[in-house]
């Protein structure tokens, strides 16, 4: 858990890398919920 681990954030902004723990662009990070088809006042 740290710079050289690929499965965190961390570890991929020092690779340079995208992925699950590091969307590429901020309009396609969706909340959990959103995701799930769950409104966020239900």
């Amino acid at each position: 858990m740290g710079k050289g681990d690929l499965k965190t954030k961390r570890g991929k902004i020092n690779r340079g890398t995208f992925g699950a723990s590091r969307p590429k662009t901020e309009a396609n990070k969706k909340t959990r919920r959103e995701r799930m088809g769950q409104d966020k006042n239900d």
